[in-house]
């Protein structure tokens, strides 16, 4: 994805409205361009990840993460079949630049919602460790790990505990 022609525009937006405060503020527009120009790259970048992340969390466990090449942000989406592995991800180009999105009701599905977790250092290494081997962000490995474990069938809690856990288990009954 191009973001010249945003940052362009951001240009010529600050010129026209200088224009209007005479010739020290049209050269005064002038020196701000170029400061303005990586803050607003910045600031755009930022607006595209966190969008990547709330359309991560609509398409969980699918995903979509940004990525800079070459200076230029880049999609990839990875639908919720594909096999997991760094193969998977394809980059996508978007068609044209985004609508702002509607405000959701709470409570809506869908609605996202940001969650501060506090994980052993250990733990979130683990958890970076396995992200990357899936290609993903962090934060997308985690929406997809909550994700399953919600959506395991009741019955499946023991299988899926660990082996100290299933060694802690008692079961009691008659056996014929």
């Amino acid at each position: 994805m191009d973001l010249n022609r945003y940052a362009d525009e951001l240009q010529r937006q600050l010129a026209t409205a200088a224009a209007a405060g005479g010739d020290d503020a049209r050269e005064l527009a002038a020196r701000l361009t170029a400061p303005l120009d990586a803050a607003a790259r910045l600031v755009l970048l930022s607006a595209l990840s966190d969008a990547a992340g709330e359309i991560s969390a609509e398409l969980a466990p699918g995903s979509v993460d940004v990525r800079l090449r070459g200076g230029s942000p880049e999609f990839v989406v990875t639908s919720p079949s594909a096999p997991a592995g760094p193969a998977a991800p394809a980059p996508v180009a978007p068609a044209a630049p985004a609508a702002p999105a509607s405000a959701q009701v709470e409570g809506e599905a869908g609605a996202t919602t940001r969650t501060t977790l506090r994980l052993p250092d250990h733990l979130k290494a683990q958890a970076e460790l396995a992200a990357a081997r899936d290609g993903v962000s962090v934060n997308t490995w985690l929406v997809r790990a909550v994700a399953a474990a919600v959506e395991r069938p009741p019955g499946r809690a023991a299988e899926a505990a660990g082996p100290e856990q299933r060694a802690n288990s008692r079961v009691t009954g008659w056996v014929r």
